[in-house]
């Protein structure tokens, strides 16, 4: 399942399928599969842009949202939102999906640093992408993250 079609829309270019899509596959899991009664309609994917990972059958695969320098963080860009639906996991998506994420990152926002706010048992992976844990561990909605960043030169 490597193959994946993806694309990057900012929200204005969305259709209602694709937004339909992405708050679905959102709501799944991490509302009801992590449990975590949060607003996901925070506002912010208004200026997001949506990179969007789709299979051969043309589900949602995989998702992120990158939101500009000063959205999320002073100072960084970030990238959100990191999903891989159930019927994908294990396959290689949320790498796949994160090096497509980087590198809009990149043409979108030119090389500035990027800050997340990780769920804490992915350190490690997001350490393979070059992210450093920058403090102590916190909850949010009720799940144990560390805010990393990514800088760039």
């Amino acid at each position: 399942m490597r193959d994946l079609e993806v694309t990057c829309r900012p929200f204005a270019a969305l259709t209602v399928y694709e937004l339909y899509d992405i708050m679905a596959l959102r709501q799944e899991v991490f509302v009801v599969e992590q449990n975590c009664a949060y607003l996901d309609a925070d506002g912010k994917d208004l200026e997001a842009w949506h990179v969007m990972g789709r299979d051969a059958q043309e589900r949602l695969a995989a998702y992120t949202r990158l939101l500009p320098l000063g959205v999320s963080y002073e100072g960084y860009a970030s990238i959100g939102r990191v999903v891989s639906a159930p019927f994908a996991r294990r396959a290689g998506l949320g790498r796949l999906i994160m090096e497509h994420s980087l590198a809009w990152c990149v043409r979108l926002f030119g090389p500035v640093p990027l800050k997340i706010s990780a769920q804490t048992y992915l350190l490690g992976f997001y350490e393979s992408f070059g992210f450093r844990s920058t403090g102590e561990e916190y909850l949010e909605d009720g799940i144990p993250h560390t805010a990393m960043v990514l800088e760039r030169r």
